[in-house]
């Protein structure tokens, strides 16, 4: 029987992104509804938001925390069903969904997803007369306030409560509980309470039916302290309904064969010829030397999370390797102008940075580069990695998290049972970073190994289909 689901969350490509929360919450209900049932996703009306949607109207205006809120429904042009919580007070802004233009937290935060989350809750008990859900699936910090209106309920959806990185919790102080009015009696160390403060994350952890993960690996890490960010406690509580499942990827919107932001487009039987050509339209285009070293390649937020100050640690072995080095990304200001400094101090064509995010360059990227850097320091999943592996590009992780799931480390053994996935090192330091690239760049070296690597990367199957069965047996269980 087919099942109604609403994802509640506060990102959804094509919408709006700031990391890959928004590919999972617009690729997921895609592969759902691709598999015979009606998922649909709301999140907030953000600035331009509603442009960007088609048959939008009006289906509600409801007072919550006394602001008015409306709720619009419409559909994106992938044909998923949208609704929109708009309130121009608290989501028409400039900046991201969090901070404004100069990158500081809204100071409002608390109370703008706590309106969202009662509005999710308003919509999963019967605001929408055509749809009322089966199953809500809860999203991160954002949506976790949810839970704990909708637990109470008597008719309710069954509700699933995803952590996709447990270090964002919505913390936030008392005042602004009491600000809000929200129940006392949620105001308990079984409940939001969080050492004095109150945990948007720890209601949905608290109140779902059901947890999950991203990956399997950091299912398991996020019950000890190293990874549990204070909540190991109330997860070792709930181990018994906590899940990992790995995240697949949109692969109509991630192949090299019809992508058409590439210079020039390839497949399994051309990949080499293919990524040559990318490489230099990629080297003509960010300064680098024209030439055949290797391309090493960084795509993400310039974040200790994400490991980039190891790129910087490593920089020198990196340098004197021969290799090139390509960075995208944005984050901490003092690792941006770092890295920066770095760049100019290199040798000429060695080194490109780029500041900010542009998806067209990271499809460049994906496609152009030999290796993927992605040495992080924790990893719920990861979806970079899957991207290359799709390109034919050999990611090279720190062995945590997701990235132990997805990147199974190549041997003669792996390649030849054709697991293998890249490479793994396990040291968080430069010289943990330096041992996995120089075994990458080994790999390369060996012409034929590489040329089965890459073939045997490109023909694994990462799209959504496979996760969406195993939250689908999953929301079946509840």
């Amino acid at each position: 029987m087919p099942m109604k689901i609403l994802h509640a969350a506060s990102e959804c490509v094509p919408l709006v992104k700031t990391g890959g929360l928004a590919d999972v919450v617009g690729a997921l209900p895609l592969a759902q509804r691709a598999q015979g049932d009606d998922a649909r996703v709301i999140l907030p009306a953000y600035r331009g938001l509603a442009a960007k949607c088609r048959e939008l109207h009006t289906l509600a205006t409801v007072a919550i925390r006394g602001r008015t809120l409306q709720l619009l429904r419409g559909r994106l042009d992938s044909g998923l069903p949208l609704y929109l919580v708009q309130c121009a007070a608290l989501y028409e802004r400039e900046g991201d969904p969090y901070r404004d233009a100069q990158g500081r937290e809204f100071s409002d935060n608390a109370e703008r997803f706590a309106c969202f989350s009662e509005m999710v809750a308003r919509l999963a008990t019967g605001l929408d007369p055509e749809f009322t859900p089966q199953l809500a699936h809860l999203h991160d910090w954002q949506a976790g306030l949810a839970a704990a209106w909708l637990h109470e309920q008597l008719q309710r959806p069954r509700l699933l409560y995803t952590i996709h990185n447990l270090a964002y919790q919505g913390l936030f102080p008392r005042a602004q509980y009491e600000a809000l009015q929200l129940p006392w009696r949620w105001w308990t160390p079984q409940g939001l309470e969080f050492w004095g403060q109150w945990s948007f994350a720890k209601a949905g952890l608290v109140y779902a039916d059901a947890l999950s993960t991203v990956s399997p690996s950091y299912a398991q890490e996020i019950l000890g302290a190293e990874f549990g960010c204070g909540l190991e406690g109330v997860l070792q509580w709930r181990r018994g309904v906590l899940h990992g499942i790995v995240n697949g990827i949109d692969t109509q919107v991630w192949d090299p064969g019809t992508d058409p932001l590439l210079a020039q487009r390839y497949s399994l039987a051309s990949v080499a010829a293919g990524k040559r050509a990318n490489k230099r339209a990629l080297q003509a285009q960010l300064g680098l030397a024209g030439n055949d070293a290797p391309l090493l390649v960084f795509i993400g937020r310039l974040t200790e999370q994400k490991g980039a100050d190891l790129i910087l640690a490593a920089g020198a072995a990196l340098l004197a390797s021969g290799a090139q080095l390509a960075l995208l990304g944005a984050g901490d200001a003092a690792l941006q102008d770092a890295l920066r400094a770095w760049a100019a101090r290199a040798p000429a064509g060695q080194v490109a940075v780029r500041i900010g995010y542009d998806e067209t360059l990271a499809h460049q990227l994906y496609a152009g580069g030999d290796l993927l850097l992605m040495p992080s320091r924790f990893e719920p999943c990861g979806l970079n990695q899957l991207y290359a592996q799709r390109y034919g590009t050999v990611p090279v992780v720190r062995a945590t998290g997701g990235l132990i799931d997805t990147v199974v480390d190549t041997t003669a053994e792996t390649l030849q049972s054709q697991r293998a996935g890249g490479v793994q090192f396990r040291d968080a330091d430069g010289a943990g970073l330096s041992y996995g690239v120089q075994r990458g760049l080994q790999l390369l070296r060996e012409a034929d190994t590489a040329q089965a690597l890459r073939r045997l990367l490109m023909s694994r199957d990462c799209s959504w289909a496979a996760s969406a069965r195993q939250y689908r047996a999953l929301y079946a269980s509840l």
